[in-house]
């Protein structure tokens, strides 16, 4: 199962649990926090930003936005392998739409409002209350013209999606586990396991021709680029557990070399950043070395994470069921800490430090002392409530 999987219990094909996805999972995520308390420093667009912007930061804020995302699509795809081992189409399909469906609509409604909130009054678009906001044109037209957005929730509706089209696929390929594609890949990774570097070719043919078309805007419709490309890593995931224990051998022998192309490709791409103007040679020259940097950083991290975070323990039971509501939750809180800091003139470690500390504090005292403890509230961020 997708979110399931990846904000829940996690179990493959043979009930042996693989607590290293487990904690990848519970880590990417709460990177995604440590990314976003970055965004309100960087001169990248964001909803908010500080008074004062760090270019510096760009570099280890790209390293990082190259690999976090297409992880998350990759475990996903992983997750819908293990749920499928169990589950009819119909349960599968059901069990997305109350899973993704459900948070996303509250997410809307409850927590997104105030992001653009806080937005609308700092560009001086909106002068009120919040409560004048919510029950006014909080839902009037479509951001970023309107007001009503999905904001950081635009990775449910994209897994929704995914889950609907890949189904029937999926269901087919579970039920013929030795078709010619899992029969031909596996062949490939067991005699050699760079192979597992053809799955760059796809990635760097989007990134290549189609990315330059279609800029990212996270709005399902118009987003090529990253749909098709977040599409192909979600197949992958799922690719990579149905050949089952041949993938995590392959990475254990290679996790050094892929730790080292990694190196190389980033290093590759500074240096054409600082150095080269933009152009079709460039383009095409940068898009091999991301792609196959994104794809190094993937590979490197599930070879160390099997080796190193295979194994169970109490606060990952714990942050395994808390990271789905943490992942709803934090940038709202990010966005309503930074509101009143962001014409401060503090520096950036102890801003940093008061949004990295409120909003992972925020969120756990919201998730421990309200979500886990009101069963109600519990299908709203997607939790299954505890037999």
């Amino acid at each position: 199962m997708t979110l399931a999987f990846m904000f829940g219990v996690m179990k493959n094909m043979q009930t042996t649990r693989r607590h290293d996805l487990d904690w990848l999972r519970v880590i990417v995520f709460g990177l995604l926090i440590f990314y976003h308390v970055g965004m309100f420093f960087v001169p990248w667009g964001w909803h908010i930003k500080n008074n004062e912007i760090y270019n510096w930061l760009k570099v280890p804020m790209s390293f990082v936005n190259q690999w976090r995302l297409p992880i998350l699509f990759v475990i996903s795809g992983m997750g819908t392998a293990f749920a499928l081992g169990k589950r009819t189409i119909s349960q599968f399909i059901k069990e997305r739409n109350t899973r993704l469906g459900v948070p996303f609509i509250f997410g809307m409604l409850v927590i997104i409002p105030p992001q653009v909130f806080v937005e609308r009054v700092i560009n001086e678009q909106f002068q009120g209350s919040y409560f004048d906001f919510w029950f006014g044109p909080a839902f009037q037209g479509i951001y970023p013209d309107g007001n009503l957005s999905w904001h950081h929730l635009w990775f449910l509706p994209y897994l929704l999606v995914f889950s609907m089209l890949l189904a029937p696929v999926f269901g087919w390929m579970r039920s013929h586990p030795e078709n010619g594609l899992i029969k031909r890949f596996r062949s490939l990774i067991q005699r050699n396991p760079f192979n597992l570097f053809l799955l760059v070719i796809p990635l760097y043919l989007y990134e290549s021709l189609v990315e330059p078309f279609f800029n990212i805007t996270h709005n399902l419709v118009w987003d090529w680029f990253n749909f098709i490309s977040s599409l192909t890593l979600f197949f992958y995931g799922f690719l990579l557990i149905s050949v089952k224990n041949d993938f995590w051998k392959a990475v254990d022998k290679i996790k050094f070399h892929t730790l080292f192309i990694g190196i190389v490709c980033f290093s590759a791409q500074l240096i054409i950043w600082f150095n080269f103007e933009d152009g079709y040679v460039v383009h095409f020259t940068e898009a091999a070395f991301k792609t196959t940097n994104l794809w190094a950083w993937i590979l490197t991290i599930f070879g160390f994470s099997a080796k190193w975070l295979n194994q169970p323990s109490s606060s990952l039971d714990y942050a395994n069921r808390a990271v789905y509501p943490f992942y709803i939750l934090h940038q709202t809180i990010t966005i309503v800490i930074a509101f009143f800091i962001y014409d401060l003139s503090w520096g950036l470690v102890p801003k940093a430090l008061i949004l990295l500390i409120g909003t992972f504090g925020g969120a756990w005292f919201i998730y421990e002392f309200l979500i886990r403890r009101i069963s109600l509230l519990h299908p709203l961020f997607g939790l299954k409530n505890k037999n």
